[in-house]
Formats: structure tokens, C-alpha cells, sequence
């Protein structure tokens, strides 16, 4: 393993990953809040302060081992989650859908300011390629971000997202795969399915979102 490969590919991609996994947090606290549940205000975690989310196994540790053991082919973590008591929210089914889109749309919104920086950036001829790295690593890490906890299956944001859309009877019974639904999507990871089958193709109409609404910045640029 290239020790200095590694300590640059930290570097370019440590600024992202924090600001990706602080917003996405802060984002589902700041939507309970808006909805009626303060209990993430009251334990500090709708805050950009990336120390209240970072999880030290799973920010860190988890990242890291995964990379030596793959040589970086494949890599996963997790921040500490945003405690939400959805019984306290005002119309607990219904705000539970946007609490928990809320951390995928902060997710894709600083994918897109990424890529807005990475334009302005070659729009000014700047060619730093540790800016230019960082920037398009933004993209990529909140665009896995995005379409990743998008995938319908709880604890993931999409499986509480589908759970607040069926009716009763359905969503109780997605909610009973919560206890054993990070396993099943670890799983469905390892085996590639989620990768080619999910991933892929969201991350694909990601970019082409992206682009298209930069249409008029990059016209501006040249």
C-alpha cells in the first residue's frame, strides 16, 4: 500500500466526508425540530460542529480497515445517528417521511455546490489538482450519500421514507425488518446488488441532474 497515495486520497476526501455526514445529520434534527421532536436540539446535535456526529468505529475505523482490506476498491461508514422520537412529531407518519429525506436532500444540495465549485474553479483556469480533486470528490461522496440512504429499507432514510408513505398494515411490516435491515444491506452490498441495481443508476440520473441545472453556470463561464 502507497503510504503517500493514501495520505493524499485522506486529505482530498476528508473535507467532503465530514461536511457530508455533519450537514446530512444536522439536516434530519433540524426537520424533527421543525415538526415537533426536540430531542436532537436538546442532546446538541443539530449543529455543523462534525465532532457531535462522527462515530469513531464507523467514521473511522470502519472506513480505514475496509480500505487496507480492499486496496480502496471498497469502502463504507456511518455517523452517529440523529436521535428522533417520531411520537412526538406532529403528524408522526406523514413529517416522518420528511425528516428523513431531509439528510439525502442536504446531501444532494452540497453535491451540487460542489460541482458549482468545481466549474467556477475551471472557469477561472484555476489547475490546483488537490481543489480540483477535492471538488469532484464532493460530488461523488454526496451523491453516494444521497442515493444510498435512499435505498428502501430501514434503518436507511429511504426504508423510514416508504415506511411514512404505505398505508398501516404495509408499513408495519417493513418495520419489523429494522432490527436485522443493516445486515440485509450489507448483504445486498457484498453481493453487488445494491451497487448495480440501485447505485448506479440513481447516481447516474444524479449527475445528469446536476449537469443539466449547471447548463447556464458553465455557459457563464467560458
Amino acid at each position: 500500500m502507497d503510504t503517500s497515495n493514501l495520505i493524499q486520497t485522506v486529505l482530498i476526501y476528508a473535507l467532503p466526508v465530514l461536511f457530508a455526514i455533519t450537514v446530512h445529520e444536522a439536516a434530519h434534527g433540524y426537520a424533527a425540530r421543525h415538526f415537533g421532536d426536540n430531542t436532537a436540539y436538546m442532546m446538541g446535535r443539530i449543529t455543523l460542529n462534525p465532532l457531535k456526529h462522527i462515530d469513531p468505529v464507523g467514521t473511522i475505523l470502519m472506513p480505514l480497515l475496509l480500505y487496507f482490506a480492499t486496496s480502496g476498491t471498497f469502502l463504507f461508514g456511518y455517523a452517529k445517528p440523529v436521535p428522533v422520537n417520531f411520537g412526538k412529531l406532529r403528524k408522526p407518519k406523514q413529517h416522518m417521511v420528511w425528516v428523513a429525506l431531509a439528510g439525502p436532500a442536504s446531501n444532494f444540495a452540497q453535491a451540487l455546490l460542489w460541482a458549482v465549485f468545481l466549474v467556477v474553479l475551471v472557469g477561472m483556469g484555476i489547475d490546483e489538482r488537490f481543489f480540483l480533486e477535492m471538488a469532484r470528490a464532493g460530488v461523488l461522496v454526496n451523491l453516494v450519500m444521497w442515493a444510498f440512504n435512499l435505498f428502501p429499507l430501514p434503518p436507511l432514510d429511504g426504508g423510514r421514507i416508504l415506511v411514512g408513505l404505505l398505508p398501516w398494515k404495509q408499513a408495519q411490516l417493513v418495520s419489523r425488518l429494522e432490527p436485522w435491515g443493516f445486515f440485509i444491506v450489507m448483504g445486498l452490498v457484498i453481493a453487488g446488488i445494491v451497487g448495480s441495481l440501485w447505485l448506479r443508476p440513481l447516481m447516474n440520473l444524479g449527475y445528469g441532474i446536476i449537469n443539466l441545472l449547471l447548463i447556464p453556470l458553465t455557459a457563464l463561464m467560458r
